[in-house]
């Protein structure tokens, strides 16, 4: 890890984790934090705390989550950063948790300055300026396939992480000679997935990667938590970037 990820790091790691029957759950639920070596793992319950302390977890409707359900939450989120420190969360102050997939409209202009507009079902948005928000089904789907190479929270912070220099461009904010590799190496495998996808050609990973740089970053981030032996088979290049910058998955063999 750079200089720059060293001081971050060390000025952003709060040190009280959760409460030992908090934490016990999470170890017993989210898999990803079971499958972490010991300092880790405390490492994320002290993060996990931290975010409860400072983030507002909002429900909507009819969804209730209590103490448990709100440690298991703060616990996926904080996932990403463990290397990084909670620094790396800020910008933001509420994940708003729907029951399931929730409905959203879009709306654009084309080229020919014609308005589309139309409604998405999504599982999990990351806002530029604002929440982010999480589909509790899809959380409690993740956690029961662990391998699936899915995981929403890490998907929607992969995306916040990556607006921290203000660009949703598939690059987070790195030292420069690393940005440059990072650069090249994640362009050459975006470019690869693309190719096969338009060639017919069978996908490495999720074909959701190919639907813009920043995606592919979320996507593949997903599969470094969940599956990293099937993303260093498709990109080792891209799977030791993440392993540098996510620092080594729970699940690497």
């Amino acid at each position: 890890m750079l200089g720059w990820l060293r001081r971050l790091a060390r000025s952003d790691r709060p040190d009280t984790p959760l409460p030992p029957d908090l934490d016990a759950h999470v170890v017993a639920h989210l898999p990803w934090a079971a499958a972490l070596d010991d300092a880790r793992r405390h490492r994320l319950s002290c993060f996990a705390a931290w975010f409860l302390r400072n983030r507002a977890i909002t429900p909507v409707g009819d969804l209730e989550l209590d103490d448990r359900d709100r440690a298991l939450l703060a616990a996926a989120c904080c996932l990403p950063v463990l290397e990084l420190g909670v620094g790396a969360l800020r910008g933001w102050s509420q994940l708003i948790v729907y029951p399931d997939a929730f409905r959203v409209n879009r709306s654009h202009v084309d080229a020919a300055g014609v308005l589309h507009e139309g409604e998405d079902d999504l599982i999990g948005e990351a806002w530029e300026a604002g929440p982010l928000i999480l589909s509790w089904t899809d959380v409690l789907a993740d956690c029961a396939s662990p391998n699936d190479g899915l995981c929403v929270a890490v998907h929607e912070i992969a995306h916040k992480l990556d607006l921290l220099d203000g660009e949703l461009d598939g690059t987070p904010p790195l030292p420069s000679d690393w940005h440059a590799q990072w650069s090249r190496d994640f362009q050459q495998a975006f470019d690869d997935l693309t190719d096969r996808l338009d060639r017919g050609r069978r996908a490495p990973i999720d074909d959701y990667a190919a639907e813009a740089p920043d995606e592919f970053f979320a996507v593949v981030s997903e599969y470094h938590f969940s599956a990293p032996d099937e993303l260093r088979r498709a990109y080792p290049n891209v799977a030791e970037h993440l392993a540098r910058f996510y620092g080594p998955s729970p699940f690497a063999r």
